[in-house]
């Protein structure tokens, strides 16, 4: 678990700024596509400086498609592994209570520009109370069962917060 202070900052700013931050590598991806695919450097990979992350985008024949592919992968990656630590009298974030309803549920498509955003605050919240989905899911105003649903419904969540609950000598989570 790496703790990146400037976490939020890369998952909010637009593509550009963080492309800007990676070296991007273009090269020929093996496998199906056609002539097309093997004599052309469609394939993308993006090494994250700052955070020492790398992602690749090759399942387009478009350069663009794949560098935007990439971009997100690597915004959900940064989600996934970054965490910031939570402090006492800490409370979840704007980005996260825009998608918390009123019946204390998290409504958000994985699609949604602010998936990755969500995704990190709860297991920061998560790795803050030690792996505890309970005292975790108090913390951001779930109900457990609301928690484990939101955690155990992305397959990368799951992984995340299993490593997470493992790190602190706990029983990972089933889907």
């Amino acid at each position: 678990m790496k703790h990146m202070p400037d976490r939020d900052r890369w998952i909010e700013q637009d593509d550009a700024c963080l492309l800007a931050e990676c070296d991007v590598d273009a090269y020929r991806a093996s496998g199906p596509g056609g002539q097309k695919r093997n004599k052309t450097s469609s394939a993308v990979r993006l090494r994250h400086g700052p955070s020492g992350l790398i992602v690749i985008g090759e399942e387009s024949r478009s350069q663009h498609e794949n560098k935007a592919r990439a971009v997100k992968r690597l915004r959900m990656l940064i989600a996934l592994q970054a965490r910031v630590p939570v402090g006492e009298g800490w409370s979840p974030p704007e980005v996260y209570r825009r998608h918390l309803t009123e019946a204390g549920r998290i409504e958000i498509s994985r699609r949604n520009r602010d998936y990755p955003g969500v995704v990190a605050i709860v297991l920061d919240a998560l790795a803050g109370c030690q792996g505890s989905v309970r005292d975790a899911a108090t913390l951001l105003g779930l109900s457990t069962g609301q928690l484990s649903k939101f955690m155990v419904s992305d397959g990368k969540v799951l992984a995340s917060a299993n490593a997470i609950r493992i790190e602190f000598g706990l029983n990972a989570l089933r889907p």
